[in-house]
């Protein structure tokens, strides 16, 4: 194929990716689809779903539309045709009479995308509704009281004091709490009592004491009044205050009545299991009840319920998917309709009345109606002042009353003479009495705009002078003698002068308000101003106008007193009764008398293209206008000053030739006249005209067609005088003059000056112009010297004429030529060129016309020269179409119009074949590029040209029946390929600087070759395919992968993709089943080649997955489409159809398998969803940590201001609680505080943990070496990562289950827990957050991710019919559209939003949980190997898991539980046997479901909890259940822990459902079953008390740490329990941010497995190893060997997971110098199992910790703490913690305000913040002295103290801030009790404070232990200020790289410093001779000593400081010298001595 050049290599500079060109894929050859489909013939007859392999016969067919006319009658004159002999004209005529030719594609609906199929496929049915619990409301709780409680038994219930729970403290009166106690039986028979806070008690309660487990009740006056006490079992107990003594005696005695019921009752139960405990009933049992009794049929239900789900009645994927919710107009193209008429915006015009002031009754007998006094006639039209143009014809109108009209005599029968021999066909169609009085006309206007204006003009019959006539008009007195004066004299004028008018009068309104044609109806039409008889023409008429908003210049024009009624409005679509401007009239016309008819007024549009539509209709109309006679210079008539003008139309110049009768008449006369009168102008030699002459224009015109003009003087006079000597005589002939009509065959137009001659003999035309001398013809008496007296202008509206001489031309030379076609060669070039120059607004008129007849002379020609230069000329005028914007006018040519000529082998060519040969000839890179970026540019036109060429010359030589490769020659495939391969250059290279042309190219090529499948040889068009692909390689710039992903997607649209894939086994040998398929799960050569367009398509998807993100993106939605558009295709919708084409698709997985660990995300979303710890599913949201690639994604939002401080939160995987109110995960709280280096690389330290490739690290980090970029590590995006999966499920849900098993088979162990690793994601990346969550995340906050695409809806060359249309079909679809998810913020958006996600959700979970049934049936031993502990069993346990962490509805949780509980059955080893790991985290979830909202889920949950102990006694043999036992109270302490609120109501009637079911259960009654259960429901409420102090401080991190920790500490016999509550305490400090305490969690749960494994005798080493680490662990060694210690599962490998844990967190907390520490203990055990991979690794990590501590010693970027002493102070709110003293530690550097600040609020939503006082001081408080209305909080910054002793020991920073247990701080004091004083009086107090344990330890806060103060004497104050200036000047100046400004700012501080403070202030003080009495000796010496060390190390900083400046600071460096010197001066002087100065510096 050919490579790109070398230039555009080069060019490709800017390629973002840095590596060297990559190795191109190899191409793989497709197979001969046309002899494949032969020989297969057998195969694919017989196959059941052969429709899919087949093409159909009838794909497409030619049709003849026949064309819509909106007249009665064509606009082509009958005999038009046979008269026109001009191949102008006919080609015109024939343009008009033909009917569309097109070409139907009988599937094109299927060739879309699926968004434009057919079928209303994406319509959803009505979606079930789903209920989840997240949607529940949050504070709704069905009546708790009802829903715990059974009817029947003890209740009561009343007000009680309850003293503090926590026997620790002293209860003292103050504690005392009222509330409102309950006490009730709950529905296993158990009672509670609940306390509230007041008496609504259907609330939850604050918190409930469990009596089964209370052992007495007694009275206990010791504290207070009517007191009693519960003793409870673990020896704490409750302390109760009734009101009074009877209250106290009821209580008692109520309670003490339900302990003795409860102790029976144990009793019974005791007896019963002793009872039967061998009895022999049980051992029969043992064997039937595998299956326990409630659910005997457990099997088949389950296996009915997954048989029913795999049905078809579920909900299709992908119609819920958001792309198929949006609606998407970008690929719909618009519809294309036929060429139109269009017109402009129209204006109807009502003319009602026209009335003077002056008026009278006409008739003789004056009787009759009063009216104007005369005839008067108006005359409409359009003036456009803005561009000083008339723009409309003029519409002629008479208003006169019928009596007026009589006063004009009949016109002399010459005008009316036999109307046979009229051009126009009118008389046959109308009759001429309904045009007679028009009232009603349309105007049109193209460009409306406020400047045009509306003219009248106004007219009478021709009297005298227009001032003399109008002055009666113009008085306003009376008038009646006046009218009959001037009624008489237009009798005698009228009878007289009838047939000649003169100027009256005008008048104007605008029309329009703006330039969208808002018609202005409120405008009214001017005064009636008098014509002024020099202003007349038009060109005055616009001056007129120009000031016609200029009150001022109006005022000025004399008026005439009437009144015109005219009105305009809107036209109606379609109007009845109408007539167009050549009186033909449109459908829905009525023939009768009666009728109005309404008249088109022809507008004259602007000669631009932009305003020219192709013409549809014949018209062909000439308007003549007689501008100016020059007649004062002529000598030759005596009189000739009342001039009027004849005109006439005349087709011969014979003396008898009579003029054609083909003027537009005048209105009540006939329609057509022979000729036409101007007005007069009375005494006027040199007259203006402004009339307008409508000629309708025979068909073909010729020379002898001319104007003729007579010019008549008329007399005026009619004076009595002479009454009878001569005949009066009207008018006397004046001249004549004659206009030709025709020049070089083109029509005259424009203005005209001709000569006036005073005879007319005949043949007159052939004389020649005066004064050129020669007389051919007769002679001629010219007046006036022959000079052009006579100024006429004409105008032509035709679309048969073209006024453009290149287009005429050409024409006139191809009809030449037609008849001898030898000519055709250079000549035709020349004129071919000239085309070039046509006027833009022609060619769009004749666009069809022009078209044709180039694409006649392309197929004629024999010279390639002229096909080349058609070509060209064609591009030209598409271009110019485009380039204006009319674009549709093409296409609808092409679709409409184009019709390819008859082919006749032996003369004509094909244009298929020339066109794309001369395409090839102009792409050419040696041709002229700015043609060929035209063509590229405008390609699409010639491709479809192309394309319905190839259609037409296929049907009509019958050429359909051949075979596809014998339908074309081999010429023709010759140049298809070429124009593939020279137009692909083009497109690779200049996507930069001609990215449109590139595009277009690309895109028409698409369109082309997917095309080219239905007429084709198949195997040739994918050739093609693959030609087009081997331009691109990957790395190629982002554009060309739009390019080839627009090119594949729109090929794969293809109507039959489906067929051309051929989905069908392509075995050896026989003819092979379906059954039997060798199915391709990955893209093997020999896929590609079977199935070549999915298999080329799977192959770039592939490739583009290894590219950036938005080229991933394409490729992905192209995929997805596409597998939409097949599931929504209503051909295929049979199951059977869709498993088929499922098998296409099956090397997706191969796809999705290679990029497993890039979808492998399992956060969603940048919420942090557990807001304020409600109940939602808590996932800690967090990047997956163990991916050194990963980068997080920062969400952008714009609430986001410090994203670059929370980066590192992001990293370091911490989503703090503090952020539930900015929906924003990267906001670690107080980034300041915390956003110091916590390392980029966190955490990735390690391998993953729970994954089984314990190399995924490694793996990744191989492939990953810069450079080499073959395998991508970054994550795939959301968005990216559900379109895959949405393919995975889709394919995994349509697929047939022997495909599915075939796949199992054949994969690798990795890829089967790669399958599974992606099932599982699916469920994360779909799972529903809930309508609020929906809510919110549409109000902006959450991550609403728009492609462009849809975000706006382009209406492509807005047609916007089709998009109408469109919309309407989409809106019909009941709402179940998201409008692209512009989301609106309605109810209703969010509701169908939350709909469609819960639907989604529900689908994605059944179709997982059938692939997991199907695969557990069918691979259950793999599954059972290692008593069901294998990898592959935990990864698919995971999955099962993931469901029940995922928020799920109802249906799907329903089941899910099923399926578990067949999960449980199959393999009830996995749970009870080995590592109780999946019990354990079974448990836990299933719990959490008896807590769920729902009665449902409780219920099914309780049922699956009693069937996994029920299961579990069964499996031990009827003995015990001791391992769900176990498992079930660790569960409950998590969720505890967790803060689900659990404990509640709910939770309790669950417990109850589970010992009912005990109860109940027959088969087990005989044994300690039921007892046991009930044992462990007790024992599950007891732990649950601890919940209600838990709720209390779930805000408080330290309270609740603490609280957990006591829990921890009660169960240091059972381990398993311990580690559950450290566990939980980890949690807490992760999510708040702090790591080191987690670590130390972490270390403490390691510690307490390794001590019991020691106990155990499996491991060596016990907790005391962990010493080195921290002193604390030794509380893990009191660990009690117990009951607690049956069925514990640790081993070595839990500890090993749990060393590797813990290196992790020390790692995360930076802590990294004890990671050795923890490794020391691992390397011996990898060592002893040679696991060297393992071993590999950790020392790598070692490596990289100690490369961290230098790195970390060399910048001092670690801070490992800040420390504070807390202290809080007020009984009544702090309880037992008032008084008490804490040391906390905060993260990082925490500021005093901020920790300050946090306590403040923390309290303060607590209690109150009017309740809240912070002490600011930090000395010793008095509580006496605070008042007890406040809770007091005292907080004090403290540093670790070490003494000088123990500094020698830790040298390193790090040792110094690890382990520490003592810190101190000072406070300066003086003895007369103020704070500071001068330096001789100041001492300070320095108090140190022990805490409890070191830190860092599991809490983050320890009490002080004891404190100790010392007080400092003012000297001794001096030696310690002094001192630690001196050591931080040695710091600074030995530390390897010097912090030059620390050094300067501590310099300046030390030398430049006023008098009187700093240094010298205490050598003055202590020193000075004065004063050196009151000191001690040894005190004095040790000042001084230090006074030398200080001034020596000024020096050496001083030095070094030199050494460091630039030339900028040298003179401040000198400044700082001399001061120094003043200063070791003035202290020589006090100490007595020479203060050693001699250092290099200063010489």
């Amino acid at each position: 194929s050919p490579q790109k050049s070398l230039d555009a290599a080069a060019s490709e500079a800017e390629v973002d990716n840095p590596i060297e060109v990559l190795a191109k894929p190899k191409l793989i050859e497709p197979i001969d689809y046309e002899n494949v489909i032969v020989q297969k013939k057998t195969q694919i007859l017989n196959d059941a779903l052969r429709e899919m392999l087949l093409f159909p016969y009838d794909d497409f067919q030619t049709a003849i539309l026949i064309r819509q006319r909106p007249y009665i009658c064509s606009t082509v004159p009958d005999n038009a045709e046979k008269e026109a002999h001009s191949l102008f004209v006919t080609e015109c005529i024939k343009t008009y009479n033909s009917d569309w030719h097109v070409v139907n594609y009988k599937y094109e609906d299927y060739s879309g995308e699926f968004r434009q199929l057919p079928n209303k496929g994406t319509k959803l049915e009505k979606l079930p509704v789903h209920v989840y619990e997240v949607d529940e409301e949050a504070d709704k709780d069905e009546d708790a009281a009802s829903l715990g409680s059974q009817k029947g038994g003890i209740t009561k219930q009343g007000w009680l004091y309850k003293g503090n729970m926590n026997s620790a403290i002293s209860v003292t009166m103050r504690s005392f709490k009222r509330r409102f106690f309950h006490l009730l039986q709950l529905g296993d028979g158990s009672y509670n009592l609940n306390f509230y806070k007041d008496e609504k008690i259907s609330k939850e309660p604050k918190g409930s004491i469990f009596l089964d487990s209370c052992m007495g009740v007694v009275q206990n006056n010791k504290v207070r009044r009517f007191a009693f006490e519960l003793k409870m079992q673990d020896k704490s107990s409750y302390l109760l205050a009734a009101d009074s003594e009877t209250e106290m005696e009821e209580w008692i005695t109520t309670l003490n009545k339900i302990l003795q019921l409860n102790f029976e009752a144990a009793m019974q139960e005791k007896r019963n299991g002793d009872l039967h405990e061998d009895d022999e009933q049980s051992k029969m049992d043992s064997s039937s009840s595998s299956l326990d009794s409630y659910l005997p049929e457990i099997t088949k239900a389950s296996r009915d319920s997954e048989t029913k789900f795999k049905s078809e009645s579920r909900v299709k994927l992908f119609a819920l998917d958001p792309d198929a919710q949006k609606l998407d107009f970008s690929g719909i193209e618009p519809e294309v309709k036929p060429f139109e008429e269009k017109c402009g915006k129209k204006i109807l015009v009502k003319c009602h009345d026209l009335s003077f002031n002056l008026q009278s009754c006409v008739a003789e007998n004056e009787e009759g109606p009063t009216t104007n006094v005369e005839p008067f006639f108006i005359t409409l039209s359009l003036f456009d002042i803005k561009y000083n143009r008339k723009i409309s014809s003029d519409f002629l109108v008479d208003l006169n009353h019928s009596t007026v009209r009589h006063m004009i005599p009949n016109a002399p029968h010459q005008f009316l003479n036999g109307s046979s021999d009229c051009l126009h066909r009118i008389k046959d169609i109308i009759p001429e009495v309904m045009l007679q009085y028009p009232k009603q006309g349309v105007f049109s206007v193209t460009c409306p705009h406020p400047d045009i204006f509306l003219v009248a003009r106004i007219e009478k019959v021709l009297q005298g002078s227009i001032t003399h006539c109008a002055e009666p008009y113009m008085k306003s007195s009376d008038s009646s003698k006046v009218a009959q004066k001037v009624l008489k004299n237009a009798k005698q004028a009228c009878q007289r002068l009838g047939q000649y008018r003169m100027p009256f009068a005008w008048a104007a309104r605008p029309l329009f308000k703006d330039a969208s044609g808002t018609l202005d109806k409120n405008a009214r039409f001017s005064a009636l101003y008098r014509q002024d008889s020099n202003k007349l023409s038009n060109e005055d008429m616009l001056k007129l106008l120009a000031d016609f908003r200029k009150p001022e210049k109006m005022a000025k024009l004399p008026v005439i007193l009437g009144n015109l009624d005219i009105t305009i409005d809107n036209v109606f679509p379609d109007i009845p009764n109408y007539v167009n401007s050549s009186y033909i009239p449109m459908k829905q016309f009525e023939n009768s008398t009666k009728t109005l008819v309404t008249f088109e007024v022809e507008e004259f549009v602007p000669c631009i293209p932009k305003h020219t539509q192709p013409f549809t209709i014949y018209n062909n109309h000439l308007y003549v206008y007689p501008k100016h006679l020059k007649y004062d210079s002529q000598k030759s008539f005596a009189k000739a000053r009342n001039i009027a003008v004849c005109i006439e139309f005349k087709d011969s110049d014979d003396e008898d030739s009579l003029p054609l009768k083909c003027i537009y008449g005048r209105p009540g006369g006939p329609v057509f006249t022979r000729q036409a009168f101007a007005t007069v102008l009375h005494h006027h030699h040199n007259p203006e005209f402004y009339d307008e002459v409508k000629i309708e224009l025979p068909t073909q015109l010729h020379e002898k067609h001319h104007l003729l003009f007579t010019f008549f003087h008329v007399s005026c006079d009619n004076s009595s005088k002479g009454t009878t000597k001569k005949k009066d005589i009207v008018e006397t002939q004046v001249g004549y003059s004659w206009l030709q009509l025709l020049k070089d065959g083109r029509v005259v137009t424009n203005e005209q000056h001709i000569p006036v001659s005073a005879n007319i003999p005949s043949g007159y035309l052939n004389n020649q112009e005066p004064g050129t001398g020669k007389h051919s013809g007769p002679e001629i008496k010219w007046v006036d010297g022959g000079k052009p007296l006579l100024k006429v202008s004409t105008h032509l509206v035709s679309t048969v004429y073209t006024q453009d001489q290149h287009l005429n031309n050409f024409f006139q030379y191809c009809q030449k030529t037609e008849s001898g076609a030898q000519a055709l060669g250079a000549d035709l070039v020349k004129y071919l060129k000239s085309l070039h120059a046509m006027e833009g607004y022609v060619m769009i008129a004749f666009l069809p016309t022009i078209l044709n007849q180039l694409f006649r002379v392309l197929t004629r020609t024999t010279q390639e020269d002229v096909a080349v230069n058609v070509t060209r000329v064609i591009i030209h005028v598409v271009a110019q179409c485009h380039e204006e914007g009319l674009d549709s006018y093409l296409r609808s040519y092409v679709k409409y119009a184009y019709k390819a000529e008859p082919y006749i082998a032996s003369e004509y060519k094909t244009v298929h074949e020339e066109l794309a040969k001369s395409m090839t000839t102009i792409l050419k890179p040696s041709a002229d590029f700015l043609t060929s970026n035209k063509l590229l540019k405008y390609s699409w036109f010639f491709f479809e040209i192309l394309i319905k060429s190839m259609a037409q010359h296929l049907i009509e030589n019958s050429k359909v029946k051949l075979l596809r490769n014998q339908r074309f020659p081999a010429s023709y495939h010759h140049a298809v390929e070429t124009v593939v391969n020279m137009l692909m250059p083009h497109i690779t290279q200049k996507y930069k600087d001609n990215p449109e042309a590139s595009k277009n190219a690309n895109h028409s090529l698409a369109v082309f070759i997917k095309r080219c499948f239905t007429f084709m040889d198949r195997g040739f068009v994918f050739k093609q395919i693959n030609n087009y692909v081997s331009f691109f390689a990957p790395g190629d710039p982002k554009t060309l992968f739009e390019f080839k992903f627009e090119f594949l997607r729109v090929v794969c649209n293809h109507e039959h993709y489906i067929p051309l894939n051929l989905p069908m086994p392509f075995g050896k040998g026989r003819i092979q089943r379906y059954q039997d398929l060798q199915l391709d799960y990955s893209l093997s050569d020999e896929f590609c080649k079977n199935h070549f367009l999915v298999g080329l398509l799977l192959r770039e998807v592939g490739n583009a997955l290894q590219e950036f993100r938005d080229i991933r993106q394409i490729a992905i939605s192209v995929l997805k489409n596409l597998m939409i558009k097949h599931a929504f295709d209503d051909r295929y919708a049979s199951r059977s159809h869709q498993a088929r084409i499922a098998t296409l698709y099956l090397p997706v997985f191969g796809l999705l398998i290679e990029n497993a660990h890039r979808i492998d995300v399992k956060d969603i979303s940048p919420f942090p969803i557990n807001a304020a710890g409600s109940s939602t599913k808590e996932e800690a949201v967090s990047l997956p940590a163990s991916n050194p690639l990963v980068t997080p994604q920062k969400s952008v939002n714009a609430l986001d201001n410090n994203l670059h401080k929370d980066l590192f939160g992001a990293i370091s995987g911490i989503a703090s609680p503090y952020t539930s109110s900015t929906p924003n995960v990267n906001c670690v709280r107080n980034a300041d505080s915390r956003g110091s280096l916590i390392s980029t690389d966190s955490g990735n330290s390690l391998p993953e943990r729970h994954s089984e490739k314990s190399n995924s690290l490694d793996k990744n980090q191989q492939t990953c070496t810069p450079g080499s970029s073959v395998v991508r590590c970054d994550k795939l995006d959301q968005s990216e990562i559900k379109s895959l999966l949405m393919c995975f499920l889709h394919i995994l849900k349509s697929m047939s289950d022997d495909a599915l098993f075939t796949y199992w088979n054949k994969a690798s162990p990795p890829e089967l827990m790669d399958f599974f690793t992606i099932a599982e994601v699916c469920l994360h990346q779909f799972q529903y957050m809930g309508k609020r969550y929906i809510a919110r995340n549409q109000e902006g906050l959450g991550p609403i991710v728009h492609d462009r695409k849809s975000q706006t809806l382009p209406v492509s060359r807005n047609r916007t019919g089709m998009m109408h249309a469109r919309l309407q079909q989409l809106s019909s679809l009941d709402n179940s559209l998201t409008f692209s998810h512009s989301y609106g913020h309605s109810e209703a958006d969010v509701l169908h939003q939350s709909l469609l996600e819960a639907n989604i959700a529900t689908e994605v979970c059944l179709t997982i949980l059938d692939t997991l049934s199907l695969f557990t049936t069918a691979f259950k031993n793999q599954l059972l190997t290692d008593h069901g502990h294998n990898p592959l069993m935990k990864k698919v346990f995971d999955v099962y898991l993931c469901f029940l962490k995922k928020n799920q509805s109802e249906t799907a949780l329903k089941n899910v539980f099923s399926a578990l509980r067949s999960l449980i059955f199959r393999f009830p080893s996995t749970f009870y046997e080995g590592r109780a790991d999946m019990c354990s985290a079974l448990c836990y979830e299933i719990l959490k479901c008896c807590n769920s909202k729902l009665s449902s889920i409780r219920m099914e949950a309780s049922q699956l909890l009693y069937f996994l102990m029920r299961n579990n006694f069964d499996y031990t043999g009827k003995r015990s259940f001791v391992r769900t036992h176990l498992q079930v109270i660790i569960s409950v302490s998590q969720l505890i822990a967790d803060v689900v609120g659990i404990g509640g109501t709910r939770f309790q009637q669950s417990l109850s459902i589970i010992n009912n079911c005990a109860n109940s259960d027959r088969l087990i009654k005989h044994t300690t079953f039921p007892s046991d259960v009930k044992d462990l429901t007790k024992r599950i409420r007891t732990v649950l008390m601890a919940t209600a102090q838990m709720k209390e401080h779930e805000n408080d991190p330290e309270m609740l740490v603490d609280l957990q920790y006591s829990l921890a500490k009660s169960y240091a016999s059972t381990p398993e329990l311990r580690k559950t509550w450290l566990d939980s305490m980890a949690k807490i400090h992760v999510k708040n941010g702090d790591l080191s305490e987690a670590a130390m969690c972490y270390v403490h749960v390691t510690a307490l497995v390794a001590e019991y494994l020691l106990r155990k005798g499996m491991f060596k080493q016990g907790c005391s190893s962990f010493r080195v680490i921290t002193p604390n662990i030794d509380e893990e060694a009191s660990m009690m060997e117990d009951v607690g210690m049956q069925d514990v599962h640790f081993n070595e490998d839990v500890l090993m997971e749990l060393l590797e844990q813990c290196a992790d967190g020390l790692w995360k907390a930076e802590r990294y110098e004890l990671i050795a520490d923890i490794y020391k203990l691992i390397i011996p055990i990898y060592e002893k199992r040679r696991d060297f991979e393992r071993l590999a690794h950790l020392y790598d990590t070692l490596h990289r910790a100690y490369s961290k501590v230098t790195e970390v010693m060399h910048t001092g970027k670690r801070l490992l703490g800040t420390y504070f002493r807390v202290a809080f102070f007020g009984q009544g709110f702090f309880e037992d913690e008032d008084g008490k003293e804490y040391i906390y530690k905060e993260p990082k550097l925490t500021p005093l305000s901020e920790i300050s600040q946090r306590l403040q609020k923390l309290y303060s939503d607590k209690f109150g913040s009017e309740n809240v006082r912070m002490i600011q001081d930090s000395g010793k408080v008095n509580p006496k002295d605070l008042d007890s209305k406040y809770a007091y909080i005292q907080v004090t910054h403290v540093v670790p103290y070490f003494e000088e002793k123990e500094l020698q020991e830790r040298k390193t920073e790090f040792e110094r801030n690890h382990n520490i247990r003592r810190f101190m701080f000072e406070m300066p004091f003086t003895h007369l009790g103020k704070r500071r004083g001068g330096v001789e009086e100041q001492c300070k107090r320095r108090t140190i404070l022990t805490a409890i344990h070191c830190f860092p330890y599991v809490k983050k806060r320890i009490p002080v232990m004891y404190q100790h103060h010392t007080d400092l004497n003012p000297i001794e104050v001096a030696i310690d200020e002094m001192s630690k200036k001196v050591a931080e000047l040695r710091q600074l100046c030995s530390s390897t790289e010097v912090d030059m400004i620390k050094l300067q700012l501590k310099l300046q501080g030390s030398v430049s410093v006023q008098v009187n403070a700093g240094p010298l202030a205490y050598a003055r003080a202590f020193l000075d001779d004065t004063n050196t009495k009151r000191y001690p000796d040894n005190k004095l010496k040790l000042l001084k000593e230090v006074f030398r060390q200080f001034v020596e190390a000024c020096g050496q900083a001083l030095e070094v400081n030199e050494r460091l400046i630039k030339e900028d600071q040298i003179e401040y460096q000198e400044e700082m010298k001399a001061n120094f010197r003043e200063m070791a001066k003035e202290l020589s002087e006090i100490m007595h001595e020479q203060v050693c100065t001699e250092r290099k510096v200063f010489h």
